[in-house]
């Protein structure tokens, strides 16, 4: 059980998160897993405050991130489709002291190919980025999760009113910031026949956002309305997870800075996709030799 402000690197994590999956059933959303993972292991308060690099992500978030990625390189999780994760029969059935070879044997596999595209790239006289180690290199999200922080408050809460658009979301706008207790913005949402208007807080935080956050704006949403959209750049504690379901309050739905990414991502907002094709060239030798 972990019992101070250091956090376990990836590899420590891979049976923790193996394990997750499999209690929950053997499919589990991010969310899902990383509160189980919180659970389960028993991590401080000190630990889940700890940011990766200058944040907004938590360190406990980042190296799970990487532990799912090796779990999935390793044949032991599956990522069907976005943000669910899913146990393979491998991973269904394997022992903890089986993981370790397993990672070995990946990472060698890494390696090899890594060093096949720069033995490639320098044959084609391109450049060659210089030696890395995987496991620090940040991705699109944490590139993006930065220039959302560096946004003003308007700014974001406006990138705010652009999502939600995107979404499907009619009439959507941002209150004026003098006198918008708590509220900054709201859409009406559009579900076959039937529309209802959905509120929502943006929070651009480094780090967790707290329970009495998700109080604050349920409190500020009273005789407004019951629908409410929490957004953030960093992460919602299992507390807040819980008040935000709480029996016998209106429900406030979350989303945190990786489904915020995910999302910007689907709508091409702030981000564009590239899709590369890789072809694999092979010379079929009988062809010349029936040329003589």
């Amino acid at each position: 059980m972990a019992s101070n402000a250091s956090v376990p690197p990836y590899h420590e994590l891979l049976w923790p998160t193996l394990l997750a999956v499999r209690s929950l059933g053997h499919s589990a959303t991010i969310d899902e897993l990383v509160e189980q993972v919180i659970d389960q292991e028993g991590f401080t308060d000190a630990q889940l405050t700890v940011l990766h690099k200058s944040g907004p992500r938590t360190e406990i978030e980042y190296r799970l991130a990487w532990a799912r990625t090796y779990l999935k390189g390793m044949s032991a999780l599956t990522n069907p489709s976005r943000g669910i994760w899913e146990t393979t029969r491998l991973g269904r059935e394997i022992e903890q002291e089986q993981l370790e070879p397993l990672r070995k044997d990946y990472l060698a596999t890494l390696r090899a190919e890594h060093k096949e595209k720069r033995r490639a790239a320098k044959a084609a006289g391109a450049e060659v980025e210089p030696e890395t180690d995987d496991e620090d290199t940040d991705d699109w999200r944490e590139e993006l999760l930065q220039a959302m922080l560096a946004m003003s408050p308007e700014g974001f809460e406006r990138l705010a009113q652009r999502l939600l658009r995107a979404a499907g979301f009619i009439n959507t706008s941002v209150t004026a910031r003098s006198g918008d207790g708590g509220i900054d913005g709201m859409g009406v949402y559009r579900l076959s026949l039937v529309s209802f208007p959905v509120f929502f807080q943006c929070k651009r935080y480094r780090g967790s956002v707290g329970p009495e956050k998700v109080r604050d704006f349920r409190g500020a949403m009273a005789g407004r309305g019951d629908k409410g959209l929490l957004i953030t750049t960093g992460t919602f504690t299992t507390e807040a997870t819980r008040e935000a379901t709480r029996a016998g309050a209106p429900p406030i739905d979350l989303i945190d800075g990786e489904q915020l990414c995910e999302l910007l991502k689907q709508h091409r907002l702030g981000v564009r996709t590239t899709e590369r094709v890789v072809e694999d060239v092979e010379v079929v030798a009988s062809f010349f030799e029936d040329l003589g």
